[in-house]
């Protein structure tokens, strides 16, 4: 059996519900954070290599890049190479549906893990539904009723973090590693004027999909307050929705799990709670 298991970024959105996942299969799952709070956390800054001892004793990692910074490769071989010497042998890296192998950001840790780690897997996932609980789009449903995009009438195969979390414990126990990529989607893609729809039928809230052109996103965007290289990057993504780059289904949850991923309609009636 594989592990223990380092999880970074093990008190985020996927990286706690992997946790979780792994501790209720009965495998030692350590929290790489950068607060450690609990006894199973482990101090871990990509950026610093006294953090590489978090891979003391540890079999298998799952793998969150920094989200501080575009030099994903530069920052993380370091401490990948220090975790191959320290008995790592298995890397589950969290990657983007957008992000071939070689292209940018996690790209090219994907590029290097293929060539350099003994079992890999990258799992590619689509955009997360929880964008619409736990995200900027929660807020501002909360608090007016509506979604801002610059997407159009573009559709993504929107996917539930606890399937990605699933996929993740999947490929990081198989007895064979995958070595391989898998793009992960939800069972259909929608637009997002089909997402108000289904959360206002659902809720009983008139929740609308305000279209925006990019320049009024970004305007919008940088009245938040957010850095003018991560507001240009979130318009880029939403131009590429756009233009029907995101607009697919695959098996890939179906083909690591062996079920269904859950549908949007199924989250929001689980979640819908929280946009009271």
């Amino acid at each position: 059996m594989i592990g223990p298991v380092l999880v970074i970024g093990g008190t985020g959105k996927t990286g706690r519900r992997v946790a979780a996942r792994l501790a209720a299969e009965g495998i030692d799952a350590r929290i790489g954070t950068r607060s450690p709070q609990e006894p199973q956390h482990r101090r871990f800054d990509w950026a610093d290599m006294s953090c590489a001892k978090a891979f003391d004793g540890c079999t298998a990692a799952w793998l969150v890049a920094p989200t501080d910074r575009t030099d994903h490769l530069a920052v993380m071989q370091p401490m990948l190479e220090q975790a191959m010497a320290r008995g790592v042998r298995r890397f589950v890296l969290l990657s983007s549906s957008l992000f071939e192998a070689g292209g940018p950001l996690m790209g090219e840790v994907h590029a290097w893990l293929a060539g350099h780690a003994e079992e890999w897997a990258v799992l590619r996932p689509s955009w997360f539904m929880q964008n619409f609980t736990e995200g900027a789009h929660g807020d501002t449903i909360r608090k007016e009723d509506a979604i801002y995009s610059a997407t159009g009438s573009g559709r993504v195969g929107f996917i539930d973090a606890d399937d990605i979390a699933a996929a993740a414990v999947a490929a990081l126990t198989t007895d064979t590693a995958m070595n391989a990529d898998a793009i992960l989607t939800g069972p259909e893609a929608l637009s997002y004027d089909d997402i108000v729809t289904i959360v206002s039928e659902s809720t009983g809230r008139t929740v609308r999909h305000v279209a925006l052109e990019p320049e009024a996103l970004s305007a919008r965007l940088n009245a938040l307050g957010m850095p003018p290289g991560y507001v240009e990057a979130l318009v880029r993504l939403d131009l590429v929705i756009s233009e029907g780059a995101e607009d697919r289904t695959t098996t890939g949850v179906m083909d690591l799990t062996g079920r269904q991923p859950r549908s949007f309609q199924a989250f929001v009636t689980e979640c819908k709670v929280t946009w009271d």
